[in-house]
This record gives C-alpha cells, structure tokens and sequence, in this order.
C-alpha cells in the first residue's frame, strides 16, 4: 500500500470516528419538535409545572428527594436533548453515588452547602465543597454523589443534562435491591453472604 493511499485512508477511518462520536448523544429530529400522538399541541405543552412545589416549601423534607423535568414527565423534550432536575437535601442527607449513562450532569448550588464528588476511570477522586451560587460538573457516565453535610441547613441544587432523558443507575439500589445472586456480591465485595443479607435488608421495601 502506497504512502499517499495509507493517508487518505486514515484520513476516512479518522472522519468516520468523528462522526460516530458526534452521534453519541440524543438522536435528532427532523421537525421542530416531537409530539407523542393524541398530544394537544399548545403553549402548555411547552409547559412544565412540576417544579412549583418547591417554591416557598414549608413542610421540612425528612430524607432526600429529586424532582425531575425529563422526557418521561414533559414530553416537550423529546428531541430536544435537554433536561432538568431540582435536587433537595435535608440535612446531613445525601444523593448516593450513581451513575448517568447518556449525559454529563451540570448542578448549581441554589441554597445551602453541598459536598460533592465523582471517581474517574483511574479511580480517582474528585472532591469539592460548593457554596450557594457554585456550579459542578459530574463527566458522562463517572460515578458521582452530593451530600448536605450541614448538620441544621438544608440544602437545593437544580442540575441540567445534555439528554433528555439521561437514566440513573443508583449503584446501591442497583447492587443491593435486585436479585444478583448473594455469592456474587460477596465475592464481588471480599465479604460473607451473611454481610450481603444485611446489607440488602436495608433496600427491602
């Protein structure tokens, strides 16, 4: 194979690549927009009110709780690869490490102080403590938590994705609430079986 043949070749397999990776996101669309049928298209359809709710909120949360704006709760989104969370935290509560698989996650700090971090491909960690008015970003698909670790002040963090539906997969949840067979686990986790009983105790509904 020639010199100048390799080139042009490379160049393809290079140009390929990078429209594979341009595609990894939401798929688009070829209209304005995406109405499921049957879906009365109006301003209200563009239109979410799920988050008043936590607007002048005077019922103090017991643990944590996350609001979502994604495509499942406002169909609007579908096509538009955007999508919102409103995360509230009691304190001394916090969001367990999760993952999102289709979108990094973009949170800012709207009241209170949050500690947050993920773990990269290397395992290492990244840490921070975030004041009110702090963004944070957690990379696509990297394990990440938040956690209100005021011992009186809750704490609200509203956090956007590139996707409109970006999935959760709660590594707890996931690990300890489904039915991956406890040898497994206790293997996985250089423990006993009787651990991983106790363990998933604390998921049981």
């Amino acid at each position: 194979m020639s010199s100048s043949t390799f080139k042009v070749l490379s160049l393809i397999i290079s140009a390929f690549a990078i429209v594979q990776i341009t595609r990894a996101g939401d798929p688009d669309i070829l209209t304005d927009f995406v109405a499921p049928i049957g879906f009365p298209v109006d301003a209200n359809f563009f239109t979410y009110t799920g988050f008043r709710v936590v607007i002048g909120q005077n019922t103090p949360l017991l643990e944590f709780k996350v609001l979502k704006a994604s495509m499942i709760e406002f169909p609007a989104l579908i096509g538009q690869s955007v999508s919102y969370a409103v995360l509230q935290f009691p304190a001394g509560s916090i969001n367990p490490p999760h993952t999102h698989p289709r979108s990094a996650e973009l949170l800012f700090v709207a009241q209170g102080t949050l500690q947050v971090g993920f773990v990269d491909t290397t395992n290492k960690l990244f840490t921070q403590i975030l004041e009110t008015g702090d963004l944070f970003i957690f990379p696509k698909g990297l394990v990440h938590f938040q956690q209100n670790v005021h011992p009186k002040i809750p704490a609200l963090a509203i956090s956007a994705f590139g996707s409109a539906n970006a999935g959760t997969i709660s590594l707890p949840n996931t690990l300890f609430n489904t039915t991956i067979d406890d040898t497994v686990l206790a293997l996985a986790f250089k423990t006993n079986v009787s651990i991983i009983e106790t363990l998933k105790k604390g998921f049981a509904p």
